[in-house]
């Protein structure tokens, strides 16, 4: 079995599907690892380290893609790279559904099996194979070294011959992964910490890390531990209590993301602009339209006296790390793929059947089927009889 590690094309993605010390373990398991020459330097990792590793080093893309069975990825292969896969391939990565039509399209045509990350469930099991999470981790400890570095004074309290200058006072808005680990980033740092979500059991998460979690009287459970979106009513309850909060704080830090939807606006111009002097706020949600109503992704937007800063792809800012998480998850999910070398998906397995969005070039997944205007062709577990029936029967 060939299995292949492309250039990722996103403009400002450094990142790297697997990492040498992964391919190592893939090549011990009988797997043929093809990697594209300069697929890992941005990330730290040479052509000579995945040579050492046992992988091949191709010269260009189509001398990578061409006979493999799988490949990985960390962003959706575009429709033009699609084209150059083999039929039947098995393609891995964060597909994004609703943004990826027009590769599905290439790879339905293909009658290629593709696996997202994003569609993990959210069990214990899956823990390990949790790329959405571990990326995640990344973008909050990015989000709170970019306010730090953005905001106009110190986040820790400092007492001087010359005076005393008081900690920054920071609101981390979503506690989940990335809300966490910003959360502990700018207590690191010295920073007061206020924390918000619409899930009440964020509360002791938050305070867990020293943070002070704002009950704002909005609570928002949503199925397998995510937020759900909320109503027009409970939005507006919640603009008005959170808009007082945000005029006195130095930084704000966004992380709230509904899964196969636009961001949610949490952030209003007028909050932004009755924040005080060389004041910072940190999207991190800007690349799915921005908890902020003023974000630019990408961009730093002055908007009166805030310096609004649309972190886009915050990942790829720490490449190293973030492709070291990554290719251990990409292992650990293709484990249930794979048997002795080969392709020999477990279609029983909960995790299997959840991550595909499409199977030999039909639509898997629901959200994908309307998305390309398609049947819906769900994976269908077989009855087995236990032994007890079987005897009955």
């Amino acid at each position: 079995m060939i299995l292949a590690v492309p250039t990722e094309v996103r403009t400002g993605e450094c990142r790297v599907a697997l990492v040498p010390e992964i391919v190592k373990k893939f090549v011990a398991a009988g797997i043929d690892v093809v990697v594209e020459s300069g697929a890992g330097v941005l990330a730290a990792f040479s052509d000579a380290a995945y040579a050492e590793a046992g992988a091949r080093i191709a010269p260009d893309a189509g001398a990578t893609v061409g006979s493999a069975d799988v490949v990985v990825k960390v962003n959706a292969p575009t429709a033009a790279e699609a084209a150059g896969y083999k039929d039947g391939v098995l393609v891995l990565s964060f597909l994004q559904v609703s943004q990826s039509t027009e590769a599905l399209s290439a790879l339905v045509s293909k009658q290629a099996t593709a696996v997202s990350f994003d569609l993990l469930p959210r069990i214990s099991r899956a823990q390990s194979m949790d790329a959405l999470s571990s990326q995640s981790l990344v973008s909050g400890y990015r989000s709170g070294l970019a306010a730090a570095e953005a905001l106009a004074r110190f986040f820790p309290m400092f007492m001087t011959a010359a005076g005393t200058v008081p900690p920054a006072r920071v609101l981390v808005m979503g506690v989940g992964v990335a809300g966490l680990q910003a959360i502990a980033t700018a207590r690191r740092l010295g920073a007061n910490v206020l924390a918000y979500d619409v899930r009440a059991a964020a509360k002791e998460e938050a305070e867990s890390l020293g943070a002070k979690f704002l009950d704002l009287g909005v609570s928002a459970e949503g199925a397998g531990g995510y937020a759900r979106a909320l109503t027009d009513e409970e939005l507006a309850a919640q603009q008005a209590a959170l808009a007082k909060e945000i005029a006195g704080v130095d930084v704000v830090i966004t992380t709230a993301a509904v899964p196969g939807r636009k961001a949610p606006i949490l952030v209003t111009t007028t909050m932004v602009e009755s924040m005080g002097p060389g004041s910072v706020i940190v999207d991190m949600a800007a690349d799915g339209g921005g908890n902020v109503e003023c974000t630019v992704a990408g961009e730093n937007v002055l908007v009166n006296h805030c310096t609004v800063i649309g972190l886009s792809n915050p990942p790829s800012g720490m490449p190293t790390h973030a492709s070291f998480l990554y290719s251990r998850n990409v292992f650990n999910l293709l484990e249930l793929f794979l048997e002795e070398g080969a392709l020999a998906p477990d279609w029983t397995d909960e995790i299997v059947i959840g991550t595909t969005v499409l199977r030999d070039g039909a639509a898997a997944n629901a959200a994908a089927a309307e998305a390309l205007g398609v049947s819906h062709v769900p994976i269908e577990v077989p009855i087995v009889e236990s032994p007890e029936e079987a005897s009955a029967s």
